[in-house]
């Protein structure tokens, strides 16, 4: 594992950094859009008077803080690994590169000291996870590590509302960013409430503060942060996309971890790429504001 040495000296200094993953620019968002989008989510932590930490695995060493070349080397390989936890030994034993997923990305940035990490959503429960157990490795992940991490929520094409469930058992707060509505990525409001609701970075910082004096802190405070109603993708459009998916699925025997890439892949070609420019606009504003929180952790 390398930290950068900007990374490194910041969170020494008690300055703040904000930690980014790159399994969306591996296998989230297609090339070359992705370096670009993956070089503005950047430019959007400096923007907020933060320094970025990009995280990835590259040339079989996991860094946190990668510099433009190796971003985009891994931006434009097609032999790039999706990691998760369990997967960023094997990735590095074998000297291969990989993407960090919120799981790898939360536990690096951990270990790397950085409090606050932006992403576009959680992973969660799947709607059949009854019959496949399939249920995203973040959550746990977040039930051990304590982070923020800014998000828009879960995907909509996930069982939100076991997701959630899961994350209260888990102990993983759970708060809304000016709003009492859990969003559901693409959605401003996934149809399920928040346990609480805070309205400043200064308040978020404040929650951060209490939990380190309660000795609360080792599990994730998830900051849902929605998109506005006029951002969001049109919500007749998603439902009627998403159940015309779900049968498709079905139909095609498409079980397990391999619904959601098909859901995400009908949703970029069905709404004309109107989901992918809706992931662009949440990530980007998560970005932002995570800046705002590791501001005021730092002050």
């Amino acid at each position: 594992m390398h930290i950068d040495p900007s990374v490194a000296e910041a969170v020494a200094s008690g300055r703040p950094v904000v930690a980014l993953e790159t399994a969306i620019v591996t296998h989230g968002l297609p090339r070359p859009r992705n370096l670009e989008v993956a070089r503005q989510v950047e430019d959007a932590v400096r923007d907020g008077g933060a320094l970025p930490a990009t995280i990835g695995v590259v040339g079989g060493e996991a860094r946190v803080g990668l510099d433009d070349d190796a971003l985009r080397a891994i931006a434009e390989s097609g032999e790039v690994a999706k990691c998760g936890v369990r997967d960023l030994a094997v990735v590095a034993a074998r000297g291969g590169d990989g993407g960090t997923t919120v799981a790898a990305t939360a536990h690096l940035a951990a270990r790397a000291g950085i409090r606050v990490f932006a992403t576009g959503g959680l992973g969660g429960v799947h709607r059949d996870a009854r019959d496949s157990w399939d249920e995203s490795a973040d959550l746990e992940v977040l039930g051990r590590t304590g982070i923020v991490v800014v998000c828009a929520g879960v995907k909509s094409i996930l069982d939100v509302g076991a997701t959630l469930e899961r994350l209260e058992t888990l102990n993983v707060t759970v708060l809304g960013y000016g709003t009492d509505r859990f969003p559901g990525f693409y959605l401003s409001d996934s149809g399920f409430p928040v346990p609480w609701r805070v309205d400043s970075a200064a308040e978020m910082a404040a929650v951060m503060r209490a939990r380190d004096e309660l000795g609360t802190d080792d599990s994730a405070v998830v900051v849902a942060n929605p998109l506005p109603a006029d951002e969001q993708l049109d919500p007749a459009l998603h439902d009627r996309v998403l159940t015309e998916g779900l049968i498709a699925a079905e139909a095609a025997g498409i079980h397990g971890k391999d619904v959601t890439p098909f859901l995400l892949d009908r949703l970029a070609r069905e709404t004309d790429g109107a989901s992918l420019e809706a992931n662009v606009r949440l990530v980007l504003r998560n970005a932002r504001l995570a800046a705002e929180i590791a501001g005021e952790l730092a002050a």
